[in-house]
């Protein structure tokens, strides 16, 4: 999937992608810094293609995607493989209980919504595209955590959905 992102926008696998940690039932994605606020697109396209899935398997209902915005620090792990540990990750993790939420959502936490805002607005041909595409944003959600943390996120989805490519960025500038 993040391989037919690529093939169009002109972008390798390792400048898009820090690191993939999988954890049995899914994954983490680690976005490269400079496409902070991608985020979101990048979750909205995992939806589009999984629902390419659940026409075709039966028993599958699709995914849910959470998308923050925290640290992260690599390390090697036993096996020699680079892996990750942070906030980001753990935060991230309980975006997912929310409660009453289907298959094929998408659910970002307060920070990495801010985030897709910015990059919205410094890339505004992505911005006229999810306009194109009827952005929908619904109201704040609170919930619980399993330790007890009141957290809230908002759903967001496409109304007309399809596949959004990565920018085009130049990855020698400085990071803002």
């Amino acid at each position: 999937m993040l391989q037919t992102l690529l093939n169009n926008s002109q972008m390798s696998f390792s400048r898009m992608i820090e690191g993939i940690v999988p954890t049995g039932d899914g994954f983490y994605c680690i976005l490269n810094p400079r496409l902070k606020g991608y985020g979101v697109i990048l979750g909205m396209n995992f939806i589009y293609f999984t629902e390419h899935i659940v026409e075709r398997r039966v028993g599958f209902l699709g995914i849910k995607v959470a998308v923050h915005t925290g640290e992260v620090y690599p390390f090697t792990d036993i096996l020699g493989h680079t892996n990750y540990i942070g906030d980001g990750l753990n935060d991230c993790a309980r975006y997912l209980q929310i409660k009453n939420v289907t298959a094929s959502a998408l659910i970002t936490s307060i920070p990495a919504f801010e985030s897709f805002e910015k990059f919205l607005s410094s890339h505004p041909d992505f911005e006229e595209l999810v306009i194109q595409r009827e952005l929908k944003r619904s109201s704040l959600h609170e919930f619980e955590d399993k330790h007890g943390k009141i957290r809230a996120a908002y759903l967001v989805w496409l109304r007309r959905s399809g596949v959004i490519n990565p920018p085009n960025i130049n990855f020698n500038s400085l990071l803002k």
